[in-house]
């Protein structure tokens, strides 16, 4: 798993794979900078690892070493969860075919960092989150599935954006669930 944040998904598949629900199991999770996310796999007992970017003279370098560090855990799957980088030929060509990344829209629209912001300058009445395979293309890769959240009057980013996020959590484990019975095939 791949995170940058307060780990929330993370914690999720964590929960789901303790209580028996997720039929996978989390191998590590890594980052590219100091985060919660870090601090609640290692309570788990999952490895981790960063992978700094500011360690390297140039993005296919840190994309390089972002693949082998990854590759080093032999995963059948890789699960991009609020992990805030593009990833790069050199991690693609690598890992492409089997990483997965959250997004907290209804791609194609608001694709980028600030899906949640631009779905209420947007004003629309629906919005959600989508799970779809990494690509050269930022949010743009194959949909895997979608789930709608309403938009609801006096919404702010950060009220909106938990209230995708709790959607998330169970799509995401609904996602991994269905790749390692074999109904989602990534190729």
């Amino acid at each position: 798993m791949l995170a940058s944040g307060t780990g929330s998904l993370t914690k999720a598949l964590i929960d789901a794979e303790r209580s028996g629900e997720l039929q996978a199991h989390l191998v590590a999770v890594g980052a590219d900078r100091e985060a919660p996310v870090l601090d609640i796999a290692a309570a788990a007992g999952v490895p981790t690892f960063l992978v700094f970017p500011a360690d390297f003279t140039s993005r296919d370098g840190w994309n390089q070493a972002l693949a082998q560090a990854v590759a080093a855990f032999d995963p059948g799957l890789v699960v991009s969860a609020g992990f805030m980088r593009i990833l790069g030929a050199p991690y693609l060509d690598r890992l492409g075919r089997i990483t997965i990344n959250t997004h907290p829209a209804m791609l194609p629209a608001f694709p980028g960092a600030h899906a949640v912001r631009d779905a209420l300058a947007a004003g629309i009445s629906q919005t959600g989150c989508t799970v779809h395979r990494v690509t050269a293309d930022m949010d743009a890769g194959p949909i895997l599935a979608q789930t709608p959240v309403p938009v609801r009057p006096g919404d702010t980013e950060e009220i909106l954006h938990e209230r995708i996020k709790r959607v998330e959590r169970t799509q995401l484990v609904a996602v991994v669930n269905r790749i390692a019975a074999g109904e989602i095939v990534l190729n």
